[in-house]
């Protein structure tokens, strides 16, 4: 009994697969007049969608039964196929009409199509990706019409847009923690739409809090790139609870370091070696580019502040007369070079440049090549939220852990708790 139901099984097997075979061949052969005829092939997905849905529910119950239709298989087996009731689906290519079949007892719970589903996907899974996307509340009401139809009203889809914009504001205005070890500022330059459209600098400032998280703190668009826009947004995190951080990094922007003292007036600023070897580079000619740079290295590569001091006097007495200009450049923020040796040394690598800020700048860059501009501020708002935050989460806070170990030895640096008011 046993080898003559694998004999059947395999037989209907090969069927199957013949059958899945032609319904390819015949997919190919309508797609393929459908172009030809400049007609839309969304029909032809539609029917053929509705037909595999439908084949599929069948092969579940007969699993289910563990016999084919009218198989010898099945007699004296105590339950039996029973018709099927109909549902409709609404999928992107159109409405499914689906024939569920039932058994004779009851029992058979078909896996394909969730309960009560009336659609493939759900709108605001759709909403949300496509605000992630950063199209307009009016694109994203097109395709919802286009796809969806009549099924969802303007209501619906104010709503739910509505929730989304919320949760951007609410990142925005969120309370942050009293205390950061260190927060680097930057900015990265996005192609967006006003009267035109133009690359303008989005700044952001990234903190790391005593225990190690990275937390994207805010950020914010402007025209232009100056000190006054950071100060601005460090203003900003000081109302929402930042009370004490121990150092900010950022790049050459000139000002910088003054607006961190306005503000954080105990906190120490570290103006980025990275960023002052490229000003370097500027006024290097390129047969001793690589000469230039590599004895550079040796300043901030140092193991103390006073080795560092006596290797920049033994650069600049090497290159100074050749390079006169060398010396202005590092005059100009003698006050900001040295910060990171105030810090343990096992950390310093990577708070003696704004590399950490930049590797985020970079991964928000690449995605938003997918869009070659932002048709306004709070689509690209929309962007950028939804890249740093997971709001489908309900995470309210953008943030990466690295080893506890790295960062803990920060702790040594903060004051006693501070009283709150």
């Amino acid at each position: 009994m046993e080898k003559g139901t694998n004999f059947l099984y395999s037989v209907k097997y090969q069927q199957n697969t013949q059958k899945r075979a032609s319904h390819m061949s015949n997919l190919n052969t309508e797609l393929m007049t459908a172009l030809l005829k400049n007609e839309s092939i969304d029909e032809v997905f539609r029917s053929h969608l509705e037909a595999a849905m439908n084949d599929l529910l069948k092969i579940e119950l007969t699993q289910f039964l563990g016999y084919e239709k009218s198989s010898i298989l099945g007699y004296n087996t105590g339950n039996s196929r029973n018709g099927f009731y109909e549902r409709d689906l609404d999928t992107s290519y159109g409405r499914l009409h689906i024939k569920v079949p039932r058994d004779r007892n009851g029992h058979f719970e078909q896996q394909l199509i969730p309960d009560y589903a009336r659609r493939t996907d759900e709108l605001e899974t759709t909403i949300i990706t496509l605000y992630k996307k950063g199209i307009t509340t009016r694109e994203i009401s097109d395709l919802i019409e286009k796809i969806y139809g009549h099924h969802y009203s303007p209501a619906t889809m104010f709503n739910i847009s509505k929730a989304v914009a919320d949760q951007v504001e609410n990142f925005h205005k969120r309370q942050l923690s009293e205390r950061y070890a260190v927060i680097f500022m930057d900015a990265t330059y996005l192609n967006v739409r006003r009267d035109s459209v133009a690359k303008e600098p989005l700044h952001m400032l990234l903190g790391i809090t005593p225990d190690g998280t990275r937390e994207v703190l805010d950020y914010a668009l402007y025209p232009t790139e100056t000190a006054a826009n950071y100060e601005e947004m460090m203003e900003s995190i000081k109302k929402r609870g930042v009370k004490q951080v121990l150092l900010f990094a950022s790049d050459g922007l000139a000002g910088m370091r003054d607006a961190v003292k306005r503000q954080f007036p105990e906190a120490e600023h570290q103006q980025c070696w990275v960023h002052l070897s490229r000003t370097v580079a500027r006024y290097i000619r390129n047969k001793d580019r690589k000469e230039v740079l590599g004895d550079l290295k040796s300043v901030y590569r140092a193991s103390y502040e006073d080795e560092a001091g006596k290797a920049l006097a033994e650069f600049l007495s090497k290159y100074g007369k050749r390079y006169p200009k060398l010396a202005g450049i590092f005059e100009r923020v003698k006050e900001s070079l040295y910060s990171f040796y105030k810090f343990p040394e096992v950390i310093r690598k990577s708070i003696y440049t704004t590399n950490m800020i930049e590797r985020s700048n970079k991964g928000l860059k690449h995605k938003s090549t997918v869009k070659e501009q932002f048709p306004n501020e709070d689509s690209l708002d929309r962007f950028v939220c939804c890249y740093f935050v997971p709001i489908l989460s309900g995470c309210n806070v953008a943030s990466v852990k690295p080893p506890p170990k790295y960062y803990n030895c920060l702790k040594i640096g903060f004051k006693p708790p501070i009283n709150k008011m």
